[in-house]
């Protein structure tokens, strides 16, 4: 399950998918590598956690416990 800091990154999530649709994931994981790339490990674990929330997002069941 992703870890959430804020909403920006729901935000990210929603964005990639409005803009590149199916293909989203492997945009948020580019922005990833770019990051680690560059030696920005803070950017490269929150795109990677965008990935996981786009993942989640385009699964049309419950995850998890249902209450």
């Amino acid at each position: 399950m992703p870890w959430l800091a804020d909403v920006s990154q729901y935000n990210d999530a929603a964005q990639l998918i409005a803009t590149f649709g199916d293909d989203a994931g492997f945009e948020a994981a580019a922005r990833a590598d770019r990051s680690r790339d560059l030696g920005n490990h803070i950017h490269f674990c929150r795109w990677r956690q965008i990935e996981r929330l786009i993942v989640l997002l385009s699964v049309e069941q419950a995850v998890g416990t249902v209450h």
